[in-house]
């Protein structure tokens, strides 16, 4: 194939003498050998054919000496047997000026000032140079500067902050008719000079009564607003009585503490806390502690505060609190790591007019109680507001409560757990407890429960307790003489784990059937009984037997007897006595 139109051809210099073209090799022309292409440059005003190799590997290029000629119209030509391509370039060499990198960069620094140098090859030529500044947090600024026709180039880089390292690179352009940038230099590595600290250190402190005084826990950090500006820090903590202005006592601690405990009395204290580096010490950070008295809310404890439980989210635990316009500031502290000690306190402070925060730390976890305190602070003295606790998402209470005592009756079952703690071990707030109980083979029927059922779809009889402090249950309206499985939750936020284990129960037999039967059927069998006889008794001493007359031994003799039936005529008895009447009848008789 012949060849290609070379592409993106153009030509410049470094130092108005030597040109360098540069091009584009096109397709594939599949000649190889003497019958590839060949590549030749001419220079039309000068009228000769230019003296340079061409060299090709991703970009072909080709450079020679121009002398004292400052326009050029250069023609390239390729080809080969099957044709040929032409490109041309018109330029004014001061147009296409492409300088040297700078070399040999060097610095002169203060605390806040770079003053940066660096050698440059294109002597003669005005230069404006741009310096690329990359910060320790990457950001990147561009600072640009002109050359003078010195043999080096310098630039003054201020608003820097003290002791931090920045990287610097120079490249250069032509001043005037800007062609375009040099490559960069070398990356110059520079840090500024060490001065004092500016800014405070964040202090806080945590106050434990002892006998006869107090130990307080102070605690450093290095916030936002504090810059150590140079190295080898160290701290001073300085405390001395307020009252009567004893000496001072201190003590200086390494850049690997960022707390201690030191002793007081009941005394009111000031403590101050600075940082210190090779140059001076920063500003002091100071807290009051407040004389000891038996009232003081911010040294001893405050049972007389409520907890308040708060809500956690995906993003952190949310705290808010009643603002009072008589601090200056709200602090609030807590523990990364309640279970441990000592526990890690942590703490931040908020302006006077912030009244809520979400407190998040890559240390919070669901599952873990965290207790915060919240403190107002006016003239460096602290005093504590409010206390909340919460956590970043609830889980279920384990373990399980275990039920220790078991009252059985034949139609009801009272279950106890007293020990069970409902306490911050806990991994959610214990609301309450649900009691689960069922026949072991039919469903729920109990009455006042709810139907539950499991994931093997079996179902329960459910009892909710919502008192977290009431730890007995007593289910009524059982069958006697029958076999219940019986179980015991505690439930949270977080809801409760699964019904592993239950536990079995056989109700007595009911005594009181037995006493109604004996009451209903043997009872008045017995009365039935002495009844009868009574009435026997009764009947023969009030109404005895008449004796019928043909059982009469008198009429056993053959002439008293007149057909079937025995007779006896009045007038053959004879009697022992005879009763008369006093009635007119009978005297008549």
């Amino acid at each position: 194939e012949p060849p290609d139109t070379p592409h993106d051809f153009s030509c410049q210099t470094q130092d108005m003498r030597i040109v360098t073209c540069t091009w584009s090799r096109g397709g594939d022309t599949y000649l190889y050998g003497r019958h590839s292409p060949r590549y030749t440059l001419s220079e039309e005003f000068s009228q000769k054919p230019v003296p340079c190799t061409v060299s090709c590997s991703d970009q072909c290029s080709c450079s020679w000496d121009i002398g004292k000629q400052r326009i050029c119209n250069t023609t390239l030509t390729v080809e080969n047997p099957l044709g040929k391509k032409t490109a041309m370039d018109v330029f004014d060499v001061t147009h296409r000026i492409y300088p040297a990198a700078p070399f040999h960069l060097w610095e002169n620094c203060t605390e806040t000032e770079i003053i940066l140098y660096w050698t440059h090859r294109n002597k003669g030529i005005e230069l404006s140079c741009q310096t690329e500044v990359r910060q320790p947090n990457g950001r990147v600024e561009l600072h640009n500067s002109s050359d003078s026709h010195l043999p080096y180039g310098s630039i003054i880089l201020g608003g820097l902050q003290p002791y931090t390292e920045y990287r610097a690179r120079v490249h250069c352009g032509a001043a005037k008719h800007f062609w375009r940038w040099s490559e960069w230099s070398e990356t110059l590595t520079i840090r500024t000079n060490e001065a004092t600290p500016s800014g405070k250190l964040d202090i806080w402190r945590e106050i434990t009564p002892v006998q006869g005084g107090r130990d307080v826990t102070l605690f450093w950090k290095q916030g936002r607003s504090f810059r150590a500006n140079g190295g080898n820090i160290s701290y001073e903590v300085t405390w001395e009585k307020v009252e009567d202005g004893s000496k001072p006592e201190s003590i200086s601690f390494s850049p690997v503490y960022n707390s201690t405990r030191i002793s007081i009395d009941n005394h009111s204290y000031r403590i101050s806390i600075m940082a210190k580096n090779n140059v001076n010490y920063s500003l002091p950070s100071v807290l009051i502690i407040p004389r000891a008295t038996g009232n003081s809310r911010s040294i001893f404890s405050t049972e007389e505060l409520k907890e308040e439980q708060v809500t956690g989210t995906d993003d952190g635990i949310f705290i808010s609190w009643e603002p009072r316009h008589t601090y200056d500031s709200y602090i609030i502290d807590w523990c990364n790591f309640p279970m441990l000690q000592p526990c890690d306190l942590q703490w931040k402070k908020f302006g006077p007019n912030t009244s809520s925060a979400l407190i998040s730390s890559a240390a919070f976890v669901p599952g873990v109680r965290y207790n915060f305190r919240i403190y107002g602070s006016v003239a460096d003295r602290a005093s504590l507001l409010e206390k909340k606790t919460g956590y970043l998402r609830e889980l279920p209470p384990l373990p399980d409560p275990t039920v220790e005592k078991v009252v059985l009756s034949f139609n009801a079952v009272t279950l106890y757990w007293d020990s069970y703690r409902a306490n911050e071990s806990q991994s959610g707030f214990v609301r309450g407890y649900h009691v689960y109980v069922s026949p072991l083979q039919e469903g729920c029927s109990l009455k006042g429960s709810k139907k539950h059922v499991l994931p093997d779809d079996s179902v329960l009889c459910k009892y909710t307790i919502e008192n977290p402090e009431e730890k007995r249950y007593t289910v009524k309206h059982l069958l006697s003489n029958t076999k219940y499985k019986l179980a015991v939750k505690a439930y949270s936020g977080g809801g409760e784990t699964p019904i592993v284990n239950f536990i079995y129960i056989d109700t007595p037999f009911n005594s009181n059937m037995l006493y109604l039967l004996v009451l209903l059927v043997i009872v008045p069998s017995l009365v039935a009984a002495i009844c009868r006889w009574k009435m026997k008794w009764l009947k023969e001493c009030c109404c005895p037997v008449i004796p019928s007359p043909n059982k009469s031994k008198v009429l056993s003799f053959k002439e008293f007897k007149g057909g079937s039936e025995k007779v006896l005529k009045i007038s053959d008895c004879i009697p022992d006595m005879l009763a008369v009447d006093n009635k007119p009848e009978a005297q008549k008789l």
